[in-house]
């Protein structure tokens, strides 16, 4: 293993966090990798479906055993050990796909959404459909008075409110087809717009009816809102700007209105070429594809956290002078760049096969090459 003084790394990394990681008394650069739950199964040689259900109690059993490794790995516990059991569960919220008549499926690996419509007629039909819908009787489901009610009189738990969705351009290519939802916006740009604008309008409702059964209104719910949209580099700049922006526009308007409230964008894509226009939504954080630098990212984001540049897929391989060489890389990275903000994170993903060493490569090379 590469040689970390642990007890140091933390300490400075604890400082490298403070003001959404721009702290000027920061000596370091910040480490985002926290690792995943579907990381243990390749760390401790055990069998079992890393994106498919694990059983509460051999969870929990194998979160500690992990968690034990990773003490004496990195020097932290790093998974949750704490999960609520069935009975303490609330029902989830109908999706938003459902909404539009996709279909969610579970394929033994991930979960897919199916789309509804491939032709303009159909797309129109759907959006006809959605137009005359009770859309809170649909969100809700049919139980859900109910069990809110004993959940909360059993364990005190409320309902949180909604705040982070799939991105507009992935919702909608999974929705229509991504080549359909190209060809829509030069064939039929009216219904390219009204499929923005209605999409637009089923997520502020789900804010808002969401935020009302937390028991909370616009101003007491926590001022974030998270969009994830690998799908964006899909579009060339002037199509997100009719689709996408009005959308995260108005979203972040309503729940993250004020300078220091969380606007995030996760798109572990090459949507580089969107920077300039995601640039002028002031967001607080962001998580980038591997092919998108950081010195281009903080050009249209000055006071924009970034979670990366690590590819993930060179995190999983787990070798470490390839890990130390993009970690080195983005470290003089934005030390070029005169600012802070880094928060040495996976362009995306951090999946089973990513090992508790290589998490210690990224530090070391942090501890080696990203002192401020």
């Amino acid at each position: 293993m590469k040689p970390v003084d642990l007890e140091r790394f933390w300490a400075d990394d604890e400082l490298a966090h403070r003001d959404n990681c721009f702290s000027k008394d920061a000596p370091q650069v910040a480490l985002g990798i926290r690792m995943s739950d579907e990381c243990v199964f390749a760390e401790l040689n055990e069998p079992g479906n890393p994106w498919g259900t694990t059983p509460r109690d051999r969870r929990i059993e194998l979160n500690k055993r992990y968690n034990d490794l990773a003490e004496k790995i990195v020097g932290r516990r790093l998974l949750r050990e704490d999960f609520p059991r069935d009975e303490e569960i609330l029902p989830a919220y109908r999706g938003i796909g459902e909404v539009f008549g996709g279909e969610y499926v579970f394929d033994n690996n991930v979960t897919w959404l199916k789309g509804s419509c491939s032709t303009p007629e159909e797309l129109e039909a759907v959006l006809d459909r959605v137009d005359k819908m009770d859309l809170e009787d649909f969100i809700l489901p049919d139980n859900w008075y109910a069990e809110k009610k004993r959940v909360f009189e059993l364990c005190g738990t409320r309902p949180a409110p909604w705040r982070s969705v799939r991105g507009p351009v992935t919702l909608a290519s999974s929705i229509f087809g991504a080549e359909n939802l190209i060809y829509l916006y030069y064939d039929e740009p009216e219904l390219f717009t009204r499929f923005s604008q209605t999409i637009l309008r089923v997520i502020l409702t789900y804010i808002r009816v969401s935020t009302r059964e937390a028991g909370l209104t616009m101003e007491t719910a926590p001022h974030k809102f998270a969009f994830y949209d690998d799908d964006c580099n899909l579009f060339t700049p002037e199509m997100y700007e009719a689709f996408g922006y009005p959308i995260l526009k108005e979203v972040f308007a309503l729940c993250a209105p004020n300078p220091e409230d969380n606007r995030y964008q996760h798109s572990d894509s090459a949507m580089g070429h969107l920077l300039p226009i995601l640039g002028r939504l002031n967001l607080t954080g962001c998580n980038f594809g591997p092919t998108v630098k950081v010195e281009d990212i903080r050009r249209y984001m000055p006071n924009t956290r970034i979670d990366g540049q690590l590819a993930p897929f060179t995190f999983m391989r787990n070798n470490e002078d390839d890990i130390i060489a993009e970690v080195k890389r983005d470290c003089e990275a934005i030390r070029s760049t005169g600012t802070r903000g880094l928060n040495l994170s996976t362009a995306g993903s951090i999946n089973n096969g990513s090992l508790l060493t290589s998490m210690r490569a990224v530090m070391y090379a942090i501890q080696q090459y990203g002192r401020y």
